[in-house]
């Protein structure tokens, strides 16, 4: 047990450096991080192009495929969205009108893997939701012909996810800090939430997620700019505040009866179902780099973010963090811990 304990103790330091240490100065072996059950070891260089090549600009989101283990990683460059295998082999990029995923969702349909992308910064407006094979085939887009007028129009779209019988939410973070609710073939059905100090308005609707832990499937929002998340029922109708008192939340993920949770100023939190952190993951010391964009590759510790944006487990419970980063930063996070 000594010896157990000296092996976590001693990297759990190094994961979380001293105030002084100065960037680029981290270790770039192995790390350790997370506390009580949720014990991580973050895996050097995942992810890597070949020939030294850059992801690029990052400002997406992550899914992972679990019958064949595969990594979906979105970015704004022109590769759009990366293929790796679970060890951080690239294989392909693909889907390349679809450049600018700004979130995604994964699911079944007719035993088929398909990935819903909110496109936010494409190659020409209008921006929408896609809905792709693995291949990247294009399958569905929204709007279309089908929609109908969106209140308060149809921009600043930041995230999307996919309830059981198919309907498909968006959220206009960026601009109406509106969700609006469509049918699977992409007719509008309603739309609610707006701005406002109103608790059952938004400041920046971010991320989706369907919550099937509390019996009815509920709709999960990460209400950045109001630093919580909060619970709808499918209709859109208010049920109340999950958690509070994050740090910028951005996207979401679930495992079981935890949810994990990608905080831009430099934090994954792990949270119980009644919403209470249990787990913090990667924190940065450093407050200059707090959902800095700009962070440069030298500058960057193996282990500590620096703008969680994206977030994915897989169904081991391992995660992959997608930082909000200029030149692209993805983390493979191996869960050591039961």
């Amino acid at each position: 047990m000594r010896f157990l304990l000296s092996l976590l103790i001693t990297p759990l330091a190094i994961a979380h450096p001293d105030h002084a240490t100065l960037p680029g100065d981290g270790p770039q072996s192995a790390v350790i991080t997370g506390n009580g059950s949720w014990i991580y070891q973050a895996v050097p260089h995942w992810g890597t192009l070949p020939d030294g090549k850059i992801i690029g600009p990052t400002h997406g989101g992550v899914v992972v495929d679990d019958d064949s283990g595969l990594v979906y990683v979105s970015t704004d460059s022109d590769m759009a969205v990366l293929v790796y295998q679970p060890d951080g082999k690239f294989l392909r990029s693909i889907a390349p009108e679809c450049k600018g995923f700004h979130a995604m969702a994964i699911r079944k349909e007719n035993q088929k893997t398909v990935i819903y992308g909110a496109q936010l910064n494409g190659n020409k407006p209008p921006l929408r939701v896609c809905k792709i094979d693995t291949e990247g085939k294009i399958l569905l887009e929204i709007p279309n012909a089908s929609t109908g007028d969106v209140p308060g129009g149809w921009n600043g779209l930041t995230g999307v996810t996919v309830a059981p019988d198919g309907s498909v939410f968006a959220s206009m973070g960026y601009g109406s800090n509106m969700i609006h609710k469509f049918n699977a073939d992409g007719k509008l059905l309603k739309s609610f939430g707006g701005p406002g100090g109103d608790e059952k308005q938004f400041n920046t609707p971010h991320g989706l997620a369907i919550d099937p832990r509390f019996g009815e499937p509920r709709l999960l929002v990460a209400d950045r700019e109001k630093r919580r998340l909060v619970h709808l029922d499918l209709e859109g109708n208010w049920i109340g505040i999950h958690a509070s008192h994050l740090r910028r939340p951005c996207s979401v993920s679930l495992l079981g009866d935890h949810l994990a949770v990608a905080e831009l100023e430099s934090r994954v939190t792990i949270l119980d179902p009644s919403g209470t952190p249990i787990a913090f993951l990667g924190d940065n010391p450093n407050r200059n780099q707090w959902a800095k964009f700009g962070v440069p590759p030298q500058d960057l510790k193996l282990g500590i973010f620096t703008a969680p944006h994206g977030l994915s487990f897989d169904k081991a419970g391992n995660l992959y963090v997608e930082d909000w980063n200029k030149t692209g930063r993805v983390t493979k996070l191996i869960r050591i811990s039961p």
